[in-house]
This record gives C-alpha cells, sequence and structure tokens, in this order.
C-alpha cells in the first residue's frame, strides 16, 4: 500500500555546502530524515506520536544532480511497503527552479513502542496516518 505524498520544503545555507562548493552529501541523508520527520510530525496525532517513534533501519540514496548555495529544495516523501514493525520510506529532492531531480532515496524505518523500546508491528492506525 503506498501511501499520498507529503512536501516539506528546505532552504541551502552556506554551512550546507562543501570544497567543491555545492551541498555536501552528509546533507542530503540530514534532508531526507527532517522530510520523514516533518511528515511524520504533520500527520500523526499527539496521542499516536506518544505511543511510538521511528529508527532509521538503512539508506539508499541515488545522487542525480548538485544543490548549491540558496537553491529552494522541496522534498516529496511516500510511505510503502508495510512489513510487520517496518516500512519503507521514499523521498525525492526537487530543485523549485527548475523542478530538477537531486536525489532520491529509500529509506526502511522501524517502528518503536516509546514505552519499551522495543520494535512494535505496524497497526492499522499507522497505515492510515500516511494513506491521507
Amino acid at each position: 500500500m503506498e501511501s499520498k505524498s507529503f512536501a516539506h520544503s528546505l532552504h541551502v545555507h552556506p554551512n550546507d555546502i562543501d570544497e567543491q562548493n555545492h551541498v555536501n552529501n552528509v546533507v542530503y541523508v540530514r534532508w531526507i530524515q527532517e522530510a520523514a520527520a516533518a511528515h511524520w510530525n504533520a500527520w500523526a496525532t499527539q496521542e499516536i506520536k506518544n505511543k511510538y517513534f521511528w529508527v532509521v533501519l538503512r539508506h539508499e540514496i541515488d545522487y542525480k544532480n548538485a544543490a548549491f548555495l540558496n537553491d529552494e529544495i522541496t522534498a516529496h516523501t511516500w510511505v510503502v511497503d508495510y512489513n510487520r514493525v517496518r516500512s519503507i520510506r521514499h523521498v525525492q529532492l526537487l530543485r523549485k527552479h527548475d523542478d530538477k531531480l537531486l536525489a532520491e532515496a529509500k529509506t526502511t524505518w522501524c517502528l518503536m513502542n516509546v514505552q519499551t523500546h522495543k520494535p512494535t508491528r505496524i497497526g492499522q492506525d499507522i497505515i492510515d496516518i500516511f494513506a491521507k
């Protein structure tokens, strides 16, 4: 089951730039995580957030084009492939002014119980959050 896409805006700051004068690859990882957190925080209720949190098990990132100082970026993200305690989240990072794909990622996340800090089965309540 695939969820609806969520958009998150980002801006390239001077500390995001590396020696080659473009955004450092590590920044893309940060943006991917920021987009996921923004999605969860925007759509999950406080009651759900009090019960669960997510941890990353794996990132796969394909870097397509460079981003530069002051670029405005949109991260589009959605969740797919719910499997017991894991789900797959996709993120596409696009430069706003030319809609150029900068990077795309596939991240495996694990749902955790806030009280036990152990993996917990993804129920319909979680799937419904991303199906908006």
